[in-house]
């Protein structure tokens, strides 16, 4: 209930904000800030920038849904560390996504470098619910151990170890080319560092739980990455 809440209050805000922004009075203000102009390359792309929005919105209703199945936590991280990822990983998302001119275009605004991001974030999105489904009820926003937690080495877990990490961090890189601000390569750079963090305190924390289980399964195994990470 409390998932759902949220998704209702972010709507409700996403709904205040753009009704002000298209007031006249704030449109002006936004207008004399150029940094926070609407980028005039991807209005005239709108559609791609449409269905990478739309793809990040899919991703994140599918998400909130799935956790409802989740098994209670035996151990988790502190609110202050999973504070941190979240509030990281959610400005990342902001600059990846934001259609503002920012800090200006770091890459051309072309029918194949957009295309090319849409797929690699559709393919982010696939990846990420195939590997919550092999995850099943052992799946947790934060960084834990369930009760009777099994490791799992089914799917894409038989090669990555955190293939959700790789298919959200896809999602981030293909948005990114779609919109090719330099903000939205700040935010990727956010996203990596977030999930670089996240990962070390996860494998520490897995390491603790199946002990020489684990250590084996990762002499097996690459952690985002098969031959590079």
């Amino acid at each position: 209930m409390k998932r759902v809440k949220l998704i209702l209050v972010a709507a409700a805000v996403g709904a205040v904000v753009g009704a002000l922004i298209v007031r006249p009075d704030v449109s002006r203000i936004v207008a004399g800030l150029p940094f926070l102009a609407r980028d005039p390359v991807l209005r005239a792309h709108i559609n791609f920038f449409r269905a990478a929005a739309a793809g990040w919105v899919i991703f994140s209703l599918y998400w909130e849904y799935a956790a409802r199945n989740a098994a209670p936590a035996k151990s988790a991280e502190s609110k202050g560390s999973r504070a941190f990822h979240v509030t990281m990983t959610n400005a990342a998302a902001l600059l990846v996504i934001a259609p503002i001119r920012g800090a200006g275009r770091a890459l051309p605004a072309s029918m194949a470098v957009m295309s090319a991001g849409l797929a690699i974030e559709g393919a982010g999105v696939l990846l990420a619910i195939w590997s919550r489904t092999h995850l099943g009820r052992y799946w947790s926003g934060e960084i834990s151990v369930k009760v009777d937690h099994e490791l799992i080495r089914t799917g894409p877990y038989g090669r990555l170890r955190h293939p959700i990490y790789t298919g959200v961090l896809a999602m981030y890189v293909g948005c990114a080319l779609v919109t090719g601000e330099w903000l939205a390569m700040i935010g990727v750079a956010i996203a990596l560092f977030a999930y670089w963090r996240k990962i070390r305190l996860e494998e520490a924390n897995l390491h603790n739980a199946f002990g020489a289980n684990y250590d084996a399964y990762r002499q097996t195994t690459w952690a985002l990455v098969p031959g590079i990470f």
